[in-house]
């Protein structure tokens, strides 16, 4: 009982010790926690139910007591002060400044504020949190510069400062502002457009050591020259400068940059020639719109990038004959070269890619066309010469419908329909409520938007890596707007249910937000605003910390270990009890099957019978059951009325031997060393198995035998014997003198190997020792401890559980008997009380 209680109490121990270690929130941090849930406003329900940040809040993340990050995303959090967080984007209800002690969490890696609403500087002391590695402030309203200390996280590898209203200039390293943003050498992501940056774009800013894949400086102010130390960067994929008011002449080193995927300087007053793309073989985008370069014929590449998907040159210098080999590009869709000045024929006869879908060349110079069976696609022409005279009235010369845009179809649900704030899920056509947000795709190589098969992908892919289930995703309304990003609606639905819990929405969100979702390549880089999800009563599951499963699962483990220990020590506690039981029974080994309880055994003592009863047995002692006879009297055969067959010893009248014995012995229950010892034997018991006689026991201080009730009555005394397959032995092999009792000839040595004096009880030849070990002056009976005080008996023999046997060595006699329990089994035999 006392190890139960120890056990209980060194479980509840542990159990406070793992909440203390791996749920409760360093006071510092949950000071500022607490103090950060009054300020806001919606906060999730479970910030209602405990103290603890880190054993019980929704979306708080703890390392050793501290709150290493918040994953709020999508929960329409409001209110104003922000000292820490992790992942709070899509929560335009956050306002305000960034409190600088932002700064002090040393420990903080990833920082997600994308579609909130903060306001004024970006606060430097972000610059103290050199373990960041993921920074995103995109889509709040942030003015004032981009802080020099950003130059300290050198192992951030995200850097997204887009739709903000930054100004100034792309900070750099210098001797008197320290180190700027060309020191973030792991840096693959610089996100700065939709801002109001300005300046040159500094050279210093790239270098051939440099991590960079995407460079999106579009929709700033910037002016100057394009870099040409930006085709250092080998490593870059997107580069977006269009926009802006960058001038001068493209570098021509920027054909080195052969793992471009798309390029766009549209919208700015380049000049001179157009760029040399020759080389650039992963091209699948370009748009070198609206500039000022050099009036030319169209340039050789045109017709050698066999990645490129879409060619865009609109209000370009391009003059001269349209080259009909770019239409045959293996993987070119579009083809846009509005306002440009190609004259003379436009052959289309000749083969087309099957991916084209779009040549648009309104507003050139062309004045014939040769037209083919092959293209069937769309072909605008409207503001060439052609169009006044030979296709005048074809199709080519009007306003065209372009096609549909996809959206994903509800046709199987028929003419079913939701309320207002419910949608139907494409999958299921059940109502219930999205998770919603617009898809901001900022380079996408495509320009089709009614390719079914590239959004098609795009929703296989949101629902596999979102583990969502199949066919929950509904994609409306693409359209590309005025900075030439493809804009998607995006409807994400529940599974077997209508509302997405607050887990869910964090899990989905964070999944967006830190860009761990990956669309299919066409798309290129995006973002994502989520709009508010307003959660349903009662569909969110109980909420278990993990510092909470943590501990249970200590507790668990310890547990399983205490009770296997306790197991073990009580199986070995079982053991050795058993082992000390079998050390205190002496006799434990007695019976044949070994199933005794272990005492000694249970024998009954003589028991009475009245004369009249023995007289039946023996057929009024007939001549013919007499068996025997000795000094005592006559040994005759009987039967009780149970059917046991006995031996019955009838005392003589004038008995020498008669006279000498005290008849009256003691009767308790007979056990091994109440055999008469072989000196004094009377010569019936001399083979213990067949014959007990009770006749000579003397030397006890009380008589402990039945009193016969009537001192007229004549007593017997009889002697029990098992029956031996009915087989008795024959007596004439013994004289008047010898034992009367059978003599096994194979278990037990023959008389001839004792002398008369000899104990002629069994002796086995390889259980026991022999003999010739001992002399004849040791008693051969086994004596137990427990008859003390018998003056027949020399001395006491104790048991040893070592082996089935008496070890006699350690005591002053020898004990020939036979011990073990196959040899000597006394529930062979009855004895009668």
């Amino acid at each position: 009982m006392a190890a139960t209680w120890l056990l209980l109490v060194y479980m509840l121990v542990l159990a406070v010790w793992t909440r203390v270690v791996y749920s409760e929130t360093n006071p510092q941090d949950g000071a500022v926690l607490r103090s950060l849930k009054d300020q806001w406003g919606n906060t999730p329900p479970s910030w209602d139910k405990s103290n603890d940040p880190c054993a019980d809040w929704d979306g708080v993340s703890c390392n050793n007591t501290r709150v290493t990050s918040l994953g709020l995303s999508t929960m329409g959090l409001t209110g104003l002060k922000l000292p820490i967080f992790r992942d709070l984007s899509f929560n335009p209800g956050l306002t305000g400044s960034l409190s600088p002690r932002l700064g002090d969490l040393k420990k903080l890696t990833i920082l997600i504020l994308a579609g909130c609403s903060f306001t004024n500087n970006i606060p430097s002391e972000l610059g103290n949190l050199s373990e960041l590695t993921f920074l995103a402030l995109n889509s709040n309203n942030f003015t004032g510069d981009i802080p020099q200390s950003f130059g300290k996280l050198s192992k951030l590898y995200w850097l997204d400062l887009a739709e903000n209203q930054l100004t100034g200039q792309i900070p750099v390293s210098s001797i008197l502002s320290g180190p700027g943003l060309d020191n973030l050498k792991k840096a693959k992501h610089f996100h700065f457009n939709k801002n109001r940056l300005s300046g040159e774009i500094p050279a210093q800013l790239f270098d051939s050591d440099m991590s960079l894949i995407h460079v999106l400086f579009d929709g700033n102010q910037f002016e100057g020259r394009v870099p040409n130390t930006v085709a250092l960067v080998q490593t870059l994929e997107v580069l977006r400068l269009d926009r802006n008011g960058l001038d001068g002449n493209v570098p021509p080193q920027l054909n080195n940059l052969t793992n471009l995927i798309e390029l766009n300087l549209a919208h700015n007053v380049l000049s001179g020639p157009l760029p040399n793309l020759t080389g650039m073989n992963s091209l699948n985008y370009v748009d070198l719109s609206n500039n000022s370069f050099r009036k030319s014929d169209a340039p050789d590449w045109f017709t050698t990038l066999q990645s490129l998907t879409t060619l865009v040159i609109e209000y370009g210098p391009l003059e001269g004959s349209m080259p009909s080999e770019v239409f045959n590009l293996p993987q070119i869709g579009q083809v846009k070269l509005r306002n440009n000045a190609f004259s003379d024929n436009l052959n289309m006869s000749v083969g087309f890619s099957q991916q084209l879908q779009l040549i648009d060349l309104e507003s050139n110079d062309i004045s014939s066309v040769t037209l083919g069976s092959t293209y069937k696609n769309t072909l605008m022409l409207i503001g060439n010469p052609v169009c006044s005279t030979s296709l005048e009235n074809t199709v080519y010369c009007q306003i065209q419908q372009s096609a549909k845009p996809y959206s994903t179809s509800l046709a199987n649900c028929g003419s079913q329909s939701c309320t207002s704030d419910q949608k139907l899920n494409p999958q299921s056509c059940e109502c219930s409520y999205p998770y919603e947000g617009t898809l901001y795709f900022r380079a996408p190589s495509f320009r089709d938007l009614s390719n079914a098969s590239l959004f098609h992908s795009l929703e296989l892919s949101l629902w596999l890596k979102l583990n969502l289930s199949p066919g929950s995703v509904s994609l409306q309304n693409p359209f590309f707007n005025v900075d030439d990003y493809l804009q998607v609606q995006l409807g994400l639905f529940p599974y077997g249910s209508k509302y997405f819990n607050r887990s869910e929405v964090r899990r989905i969100g964070f999944s967006m937000s830190n860009q761990s979702y990956k669309p299919p390549k066409e798309f290129g880089p995006y973002y994502f605003i989520a709009s508010p999800y307003v959660f349903g009563d009662g569909n969110e599951r109980t909420h278990v910390s993990t510092g909470v499963v943590v501990g249970i699962t200590f507790g668990c483990v310890f547990l399983f270990v205490a009770l296997a220990g306790i197991g073990i020590y009580a199986l070995r506690q079982k053991k050795r009890a058993e082992q000390a039981i079998s050390l205190s029974k002496p006799f434990a080994s007695w019976a044949p099957s070994g199933k005794d309880s272990g005492g000694a055994p249970q024998l009954k003592g003589a028991r009475w019978f009245s004369y009249d009863e023995l007289k039946k047995s023996t057929n009024n002692f007939s001549q013919s059951n007499q068996i025997g006879s000795g000094g005592y009297g006559k040994v005759y055969r009987g039967m009780l009325s149970s059917g046991q067959i006995v031996a019955i010893k009838r005392a003589q009248q004038g008995s020498t031997q008669a006279s000498q014995e005290k008849c009256s012995a003691t009767a308790r229950p007979l056990i091994q060393d109440d055999l008469p010892k072989r000196n004094n034997a009377d010569t019936y018991a001399r083979y213990v198995p067949d014959f007990i006689n009770y006749s000579n026991w003397s030397g006890f201080d009380e008589d402990l035998s039945p009193q016969p009730p009537d001192d007229d009555v004549e007593w017997t005394k009889f002697y029990l014997t098992p029956e031996p397959s009915d087989v008795y032995p024959d007596i004439s092999e013994y004289d008047d003198s010898d034992e009367l009792s059978p003599q096994p000839s194979d278990d037990y040595f023959g008389e001839s190997e004792y002398d008369d004096s000899d104990d002629l009880s069994p002796q086995p030849s390889d259980d026991y020792f022999g003999e010739s070990e001992y002399d004849d002056s040791d008693d051969l009976s086994p004596q137990p401890s427990e008859y003390d005080g018998a003056e027949d008996h020399d001395s006491e023999l104790s048991s040893h559980a070592s082996d089935d046997y008496y070890d006699v060595s350690e005591h002053g006699v020898t004990d020939l008997s036979p011990q073990p329990a196959e040899t000597i089994a006394f529930d062979n035999y009855t004895f009668f009380d």
